[in-house]
């Protein structure tokens, strides 16, 4: 038994060291294995390959373990790090490649390789030919780094310069090259902290005078790089000129900005200095139009990579200065240098010139869009304005509005939100949504039903007082108008804007012949203009549901909801033989009208359509009479648009309508306005937004 138990040990010490042997021979393969890649991996081509990974890597710990440290090596290895980052992070290099290497020579130890490199930086595409020695040490090759490797004219002493020219902005600019976006003039309004007196008054009386925090003032005077003799900037102001000043009425604003300024420069160490800033001309009267521009988040810079951005740029926020942002930003110039240590220039690395951003301009009438504005600014609404031959849209107004310009000074956050609380939302965009058009739709129900043959304009449809209801299932619904007259034919029932006589021409015409005629006039479809705008509809769904729905649609109720410069392009139908124009904004030297949808309406049609729009403007009996003129034949069309929860409701608004255009060809000044308040109830209904447009059409047609 004991010899058979020795066996036993001596049999498992033999399979322990057995074990013990294969680890060990493993160990030492996978060692020998390691040091032959070691070997075919470390040849100097492949080294100062690797080497170049790590630094669009950023990997500085790495490039440092690859390079000899023993002897004469100036730097130390945060300083190499400091140097190196500073420098490719710099210049921003990306995309870095190697085009070819070549082993040049071995002398002793040190082995030569030549390569060219290439690569993106902030200063475009760069490409150079460079040298790199490396040392046979007892740990493999090393590289023997000096400060050429970054560039091979860059010595120890020299410093490697970024300089930004930055690209001006392009302007915005009207149809006569007036200026809607462009440079300014403003007052910076900053703090010498050296010269500071009695600090925590003066913070915050200047925090009071600036509508500001002090906390966000003393923030930026506690900035890394603020000196005591520093001009810290804490808020930009509107510049108020001597000449404003001078005028015989200054205007309110700029004598309370002036009593605001000196007021400010009374506090000890505070300076203003004139500033370049972007500037727009019109302010509230265009705001919704032009938009504004503001300083670039780190979101934008995340979102725009490679497109020339930074954390000093601007970029495009609503408007005209988003929709062309890429057209007006332009691009900086950039200059990679290496400058010695008096600051000399020693070498041009890499440089791209900068381009300034294009001019955009609009089809818009500067006083056109002015005078729209000071007569609707008080009111909820919106106006487009458009020539209807040509498509140019020479006003879109939205009011009430807000000061774009306070973007670019710098709006408090108490001025913000007090934008946003506003009950009347003078930040919201009308000219871009749908509104219940009313009996500005009665035109384009005329047009579909003369097209489709289904509506004789000389047809009597009889007097039926001031309510009607088709049959008895209509329940106690009725259709309700204003005017009695007779003969009840089409002309007659566009001059009196007459309900029920577009009621019962819905029923004629009929829901899918409706619903298609509408389909084929741009509803539920995208306009094709350089704004998107909200899409015109019928229904809340797919179809006219109901009769009434459908009689209530042939005066504009019922579910319709029209975008105002899509109604003024329909209405452009009524003066081109039945086709409708394409609004666009964008100016164009010769102004040719592009139809966007060809026969919308039939040649001989529109002139019945039209002679009942003239009818509204010029018969003494027409709702739109006010805006007549004795010198010119004008067309139109008033509206009210009645939003309600029931038929019962007295309590719901009125929207009101007026559209009024030339009809003259040869006019000097052709032009199609559309004009819409939300609540005109008890103020005059449509007759208060027809004065409106009088004064504003009067105005420009006798403008020079």
């Amino acid at each position: 038994m004991r010899h058979r138990k020795k066996r036993r040990t001596k049999v498992n010490l033999l399979i322990v060291i057995t074990i013990l042997l294969l680890i060990m021979i493993g160990i030492l393969a996978i060692w020998g294995m390691k040091q032959i890649r070691k070997v075919i991996r470390d040849t100097p081509e492949e080294l100062i390959a690797e080497y170049m990974e790590h630094i669009e890597k950023q990997e500085y710990d790495e490039m440092y373990s690859m390079i000899d440290t023993e002897e004469d090596f100036y730097l130390s290895k945060e300083e190499y790090i400091e140097r190196n980052s500073k420098i490719y992070e710099g210049i921003e290099i990306k995309n870095l490649r190697l085009n070819h290497i070549v082993t040049e020579k071995q002398e002793g130890k040190k082995v030569s390789v030549a390569y060219e490199i290439s690569c993106d930086t902030v200063a475009g595409e760069l490409t150079f030919e460079n040298t790199a020695i490396f040392i046979d040490t007892k740990d493999g090759y090393k590289l023997l780094w000096q400060d050429y490797l970054i560039f091979p004219d860059l010595s120890d002493t020299d410093k490697v310069r970024v300089s930004t020219t930055q690209a001006e902005r392009g302007q915005i600019l009207d149809r006569n090259g007036r200026v809607l976006a462009g440079k300014g003039t403003a007052s910076s309004v900053g703090i010498v902290p050296g010269k500071l007196e009695d600090k925590e008054n003066s913070l915050k009386n200047l925090a009071d005078l600036l509508e500001v925090d002090v906390e966000t003032i003393k923030n930026k005077l506690e900035a890394g790089w603020v000196k005591e003799d520093s001009f810290v900037p804490i808020a930009t102001r509107p510049k108020v000129r001597e000449l404003d000043l001078m005028s015989l009425q200054p205007e309110e604003s700029v004598l309370e900005e002036h009593e605001r300024q000196k007021k400010i420069l009374e506090i000890p160490g505070v300076m203003m200095a004139d500033i370049e800033v972007r500037s727009y001309g019109l302010g509230e009267a265009a705001a919704h139009l032009v938009g504004y521009v503001q300083a670039v988040t780190a979101e934008d810079l995340e979102n725009h990579p490679g497109e020339g951005y930074h954390s000093n740029s601007v970029i495009g926020r609503t408007g005209m200065e988003g929709l062309f942002e890429k057209e007006l930003k332009g691009k900086d110039g950039c200059e990679i240098s290496i400058v010695d240590k008096e600051g000399s220039t020693k070498t041009v690395v890499a440089s791209i010139f900068k381009e300034d951003g294009k001019d955009i301009q609009l089809t818009i009438d500067y006083d056109l869009q002015k005078m729209l504005y000071e007569q609707f600014k008080e009111d909820r609404g919106c106006s487009v304005a458009m020539n209807p031959y040509t498509g140019e849209v020479l006003a879109l107004v939205s009011t009430p509005s807000f000061d774009n310009n306070d973007f670019i000074k710098g709006m408090s956050a108490e001025k913000w939100t007090s934008l946003n609380e506003d009950e009347n939302k003078p930040l919201y965009n009308r000219f871009r949504q749908v509104w219940c058009p009313g009996s500005t739709f009665k035109p384009v129900i005329a047009g579909i039903g003369l097209k489709t043959g289904l509506l004789d304009p000389a047809e009597d449809f009889g007097n039926e007082g001031l309510a009607w209801q088709k049959d008895s299932s209509w329940g106690s619904y009725q259709v309700t108008t204003l005017h009695a007259y007779e003969p009840v034919v089409l002309r007659n029932a566009i001059i009196y804007s007459d309900n029920i006589y577009f009621a019962k021409a819905a029923l004629k015409i009929g829901a899918d012949n409706l619903i298609k005629s509408l389909d084929e006039i741009g509803f539920n479809q995208e306009l094709p203009f350089e704004i998107k705008m909200a899409e015109s509809q019928y229904s809340n769904t797919d179809k006219i549901e109901t009769e009434i729905q459908l009689a209530d649609s042939g005066y504009g109720q019922g579910q319709i909801l029209v975008n105002p410069l899509h109604l003024a392009s329909i209405y452009t139908a009524f003066l081109n033989d039945g086709d409708i124009v394409k609004p666009y904004l964008q100016y164009k030297n010769e102004a040719v009208g592009e139809v966007w949808i060809a026969e919308a309406f039939t040649a001989d049609n529109v002139q019945e359509v039209l002679d009942g729009v003239q009818g509204v403007v010029n018969d003494p009996n027409g709702t739109g009479y006010a805006a007549h003129r004795e010198d010119m034949v004008l067309a139109g069309k008033t509206g009210t648009a009645e939003l309600k929860a029931t038929k019962e409701d007295t309590t719901g608004t009125e929207i009101g309508w007026f559209s009024v255009f030339t009809t003259e060809r040869d006019t000097e000044k052709p032009v199609l306005i559309i004009s819409m308040v939300e609540n005109v109830k008890g103020i005059g209904g449509s007759g208060y937004v027809v004065q409106k447009d009088k004064a504003v059409l009067d105005a420009y047609l006798e403008s020079k």
